[in-house]
């Protein structure tokens, strides 16, 4: 071989997971909220978060490499995607979901070939526990994982809430809705719709707290239920984000053809997930969102949008589309 080929890209990859961690650091300390009430000199940072001063420079200057921080001399500050959404005192704060994956995937990534070898979880689940009602048994755990929740569902939430033509329809439903993220962004938006928010029965407070940080009790409610067990609320829209994912196809096609049972002549059903594209070669945090299903569910996968109008048609929906929402993730929609 007279020219090797470049190895950098490999190099990357395999760096990737140390750049995840001086991110979900610099998250753990709140450095993004400080800043965001002003720049500081290195100095100043070191003192605040009790850093060393061995590692302090490399530290901030790889946040600089990784397009987390601007510097001007050693003066640091955000950029303005990490003040809208690393700040923890602003709405759009979607760092609690890093924080659970430092706190949870993190560790049950070190199982990722045990996983793909066996094809059973590497979570609680592994331990013979019940995943989801260790979560929603204790409050401060289920709110640590309403939050993150929340995080997950900001980007998507601002989308849908200023692309979809939600004038043509006065109600809405949002499924699995946590604290109500996108339930709050789409009223927000949309000043003449009435939403409802349907979770299980432990979530009602923490809805009912997040709702009411926005001032919107008159126009959304809650309604507790199973959506396995109970209809579904009915409405002109319903929503389902990050929720299809986490169960099995014969549960999937289940859930859609609930969705339109409750749907009104005409309604929409939206759901928004990282899909995969339908080639299976680009969208690689679809791809790899789907690997920690495995890690983290019994049966669950994600799916590309082809798939997903597919399932859609079967259920009886007469028209469906994918529209893009962010870089990596997009939403199905299905007319009734």
């Amino acid at each position: 071989m007279t020219t090797p080929p470049n190895a950098d890209r490999i190099e990357q990859v395999a760096f990737g997971f140390m750049a995840s961690k001086v991110l979900f650091s610099a998250i753990e300390f709140g450095l993004f909220t400080e800043l965001a009430r002003g720049p500081l000199e290195i100095e100043e940072i070191q003192r605040r978060f009790g850093l060393h001063p061995r590692g302090a420079r490399d530290f901030l200057d790889a946040l600089v490499a990784l397009g987390m921080l601007e510097r001007q001399r050693n003066i640091y500050c955000n950029t303005p995607d990490t003040d809208c959404y690393l700040d923890r005192a602003k709405p759009t704060y979607i760092g609690s979901l890093f924080q659970m994956w430092d706190a949870r995937v993190y560790r049950f990534a070190g199982s990722l070939s045990e996983g793909l070898k066996t094809g059973k979880p590497q979570n609680e689940i592994k331990a013979g526990e019940d995943l989801f009602a260790a979560i929603y048994e204790n409050p401060e755990i289920l709110r640590n994982f309403l939050s993150a929740m929340t995080g997950h569902s900001v980007p998507s939430a601002l989308a849908i809430a200023k692309q979809f033509p939600w004038a043509k329809y006065k109600t809405f439903a949002d499924i699995g809705t946590a604290q109500g993220c996108l339930a709050v962004q789409v009223a927000l938006a949309n000043p003449h719709l009435v939403g409802v928010g349907f979770d299980l029965p432990a979530v009602g407070p923490f809805f009912q707290e997040y709702v009411a940080s926005f001032k919107l009790q008159e126009r959304l409610t809650f309604h507790a239920g199973n959506f396995f067990k109970e209809p579904l609320p009915r409405a002109d829209v319903l929503v389902m984000g990050m929720i299809l994912h986490d169960w099995s196809l014969v549960e999937k096609r289940a859930l859609l053809k609930k969705a339109y049972d409750a749907l009104s002549d005409g309604g929409a059903l939206i759901v928004y997930e990282h899909l995969i594209d339908d080639d299976r070669r680009k969208n690689l945090p679809g791809l790899l969102v789907s690997l920690f299903m495995l890690l983290e569910t019994q049966e669950g996968f994600d799916y590309t949008g082809a798939d997903c109008c597919g399932w859609m048609s079967d259920a009886g929906f007469r028209e469906t589309r994918v529209e893009q929402l962010t870089g990596i993730e997009s939403m199905v929609v299905g007319i009734k």
